[in-house]
């Protein structure tokens, strides 16, 4: 059938990058178990079993001389999928057929081959995780000196500035990478256990030699790019799915702080203070020719619910593995590790995109600002006012009564013209109402907490990760 005549997940055909699909692609999974294979054989032949060069030579010559069409023909008739791959690598290796898998479990190629795939799936969106720190790092210091209103409860608030804002959003970043980085540099491999982990069926291999079965175990983690201390001690027959549940909750960490900076990102392009990029040709409605909608945003909320709500499904099926294990995990888990691992991807290109993209109108943040300024610097008029001689409970009663009706011009539709009312007062006449109104005296040490933020914080991530910041990500619809 053609490709439009059937179901397409839009994680492939619309959101995730091309190496985060190849990653978790057939290609990729079965080329890995052929690895493990050949990484098996060359441990059992260096222990003493008789498996010969030629046979090593044989599995190394197909590693990734897949016949797909054969494996699904024996997947069709075994009806058991790494079986049917045994029987294709068989065909292609005869010499080798009946050293293929030797003592393993089907458990063997699949565990440890997604636990491969999950960590380099996990290294992939940490290094992406880290570029919008790094692009949010960039825009924090270009614009740590510009007041913009700041908001508690969606009200108005303190100002603080649009540089300062902006930290907040790389810290949540900062702290979900951290988790990552955690994740990645102590999961375990799987290793030789065994059919319920007992490894009997390699301690049969070796007569009883308990001491080369661990060889044996040690050597195939090695093999797989792993250090030989990061294996599970014990196992059931899979790998505990308590960790599936670990990297999901690591996932939906970064899911969380994207939806937040997204939200903000619409809420702030609906004041039109600060958007994301709009390109020359891009359409916001088919409707109202004029509008910019946030849809980069917007996308980035969707597909980061998404990745948010699958940790519970995790802990779920970690719950009902029934002893050494249970079936019900498989179809399951073959929807949920990929699925999460590509919807976050897709989310973190189009971070990557808005990051290093986003575009801020000065003179609107400015307006808005001093709209609300007035009623903020009260307390600051009030003391400059009693330092000046005059009578704190009196100038208390002036400004609020002042105020009350300079908010009720507001609230139909007037300017804010507190200060205007204030000149006209003789007990605040002697103040110079200009410079006290300065937006840059009531955001604190916003500015200092920027510099101190890219010392401490986006350098040591740089240092780490500085090798991928210059990493380009496509676009996609």
């Amino acid at each position: 059938m053609e490709s439009s005549d059937r179901y397409q997940s839009p994680l492939q055909a619309r959101y995730a990058s091309r190496p985060m699909q190849e990653l978790w692609s057939d290609r990729n999974r079965f080329t890995t178990w052929r690895r493990l294979w050949l990484a098996l054989a060359k441990g059992e032949q260096s222990l003493g079993l008789d498996i010969t060069d030629a046979q090593i030579a044989a599995l190394e010559a197909n590693l990734d001389n897949l016949d797909l069409d054969a494996a699904q023909a024996y997947e069709a008739k075994f009806r058991h999928d790494v079986m049917a791959h045994v029987h294709a690598l068989g065909d292609q290796a005869p010499e080798a057929r009946g050293i293929i898998h030797l003592g393993a479990t089907s458990q063997f190629v699949n565990c440890n081959t997604e636990l491969i795939i999950l960590r380099d799936a996990l290294t992939m969106i940490a290094g992406k995780v880290a570029q919008v720190v790094l692009a949010l790092g960039t825009f924090a210091d270009a614009w740590k000196q510009l007041p913009v209103l700041g908001f508690t409860h969606y009200q108005p608030a303190q100002p603080t500035t649009v540089g300062k804002r902006a930290t907040v959003w790389a810290q949540d970043f900062a702290m979900a990478l951290e988790d990552l980085e955690h994740r990645i540099e102590t999961m375990c491999f799987r290793g030789v256990k065994g059919a319920t982990g007992t490894q009997a069926s390699f301690l049969a291999l070796f007569d009883g030699d308990h001491e080369k079965v661990e060889q044996l175990d040690r050597f195939v983690t090695e093999q797989m790019g792993w250090e030989a201390d990061r294996r599970f001690v014990v196992t059931g027959q899979t790998y505990p799915r308590l960790l599936d549940a670990q990297i999901l909750g690591s996932l939906a960490l970064v899911a969380s702080a994207a939806h937040r900076l997204a939200t903000d990102v619409r809420l702030l392009a609906n004041r039109r203070e600060v958007e994301e990029p709009f390109e020359s040709t891009q359409i916001g409605s088919s409707a109202m020719a004029y509008k910019r909608n946030p849809m980069r945003s917007e996308r980035i909320c969707a597909l980061s619910r998404f990745v948010m709500n699958l940790p519970a499904n995790a802990y779920q099926t970690a719950a009902v593995q029934w002893f050494e294990r249970t079936l019900d995990d498989s179809a399951n888990r073959r929807l949920v590790l990929p699925e999460a691992c590509l919807a976050l991807d897709g989310t973190l290109d189009l971070l990557i995109n808005i990051t290093n993209g986003m575009v801020v109108h000065e003179p609107v943040i400015t307006a808005n600002l001093m709209a609300e300024l007035p009623f903020m610097m009260t307390e600051d008029l009030l003391m400059a006012a009693v330092q000046a001689g005059g009578d704190r409970q009196e100038l208390h009663e002036v400004i609020r009564s002042l105020s009350m009706e300079a908010a009720a011009s507001v609230k139909q539709g007037g300017p804010n013209d507190l200060l205007d009312r204030l000149r006209t007062d003789s007990r605040f006449s002697g103040l110079d109402l200009d410079t006290l109104a300065d937006p840059g005296l009531f955001v604190g040490r916003a500015p200092q907490q920027v510099d101190q933020f890219m010392e401490s914080v986006v350098a040591p991530i740089a240092s780490r990760w500085g090798s991928v910041a210059t990493n380009q990500v496509e676009l996609r619809v």
